[in-house]
């Protein structure tokens, strides 16, 4: 199911790259390097969050708050997702993002890891207790699944409108970009986009 907030996209200048997963999983990292390395577009969800709040005048705590009484935030935050991913040659990473432009995505990528993995990635590199970033990580995950469930009806622990799912856990970061990548080529050329970042898999074919 899509999530219709617009009716259509205009015209789309190139591809839309979505990245979702849990925190912890990876997305981040793999969204920006693939943008960087095929000169597309980077736009993470948590970037519109807070040029919104910066409009309204408010603090990103602040905008949270208002968001759970309000849900027309929600809504502001999701469609200006998908105007972004509407003028295409971008790639979109967050959460949620690839179930709100899920009917424009040319691939729509899972990325995720074993939960203790990713508790011990986020604790490491924000210098955090262990414990706490466990109950923030299960809470914000219990809470985006709910927003969903209460906005559009939809599950998101339904996968079945990703591309590729990737478990990262088991892998190096460089094993795991190499599988994204390499998918990501293949799909992008299958459809007729010409990225000269991708030509090589072109020619292996």
């Amino acid at each position: 199911m899509a999530i219709q907030i617009l009716r259509s996209c205009r015209s789309k200048k190139g591809p839309t790259i979505a990245f979702s997963g849990p925190p912890g999983g990876g997305k981040t990292t793999y969204a920006k390097r693939l943008a960087q390395e095929l000169g597309l577009e980077y736009y993470s969800a948590g970037t519109i969050f807070r040029e919104y709040a910066r409009e309204r005048g408010v603090s990103l705590e602040e905008l949270n708050q208002l968001a759970i009484k309000d849900p027309r935030i929600d809504y502001e935050i999701d469609s200006r997702t998908y105007r972004i991913g509407c003028r295409g040659n971008v790639v979109l990473e967050g959460h949620l993002v690839a179930w709100v432009i899920s009917s424009i995505a040319d691939v729509k990528i899972y990325i995720t890891a074993p939960l203790e993995t990713r508790v011990e990635r986020i604790a490491r590199r924000e210098g955090r207790n262990r414990d706490e970033v466990l109950r923030e990580t299960i809470f914000r995950e219990y809470m985006h699944r709910q927003r969903f469930l209460m906005l559009y009806g939809i599950d998101i622990a339904n996968l079945q409108i990703f591309n590729l799912v990737l478990d990262t856990g088991s892998l190096s970061a460089e094993e795991a970009y190499s599988l994204i990548r390499s998918y990501v080529c293949a799909v992008l050329l299958r459809k007729g986009y010409r990225l000269d970042k991708c030509a090589g898999l072109d020619n292996q074919r």
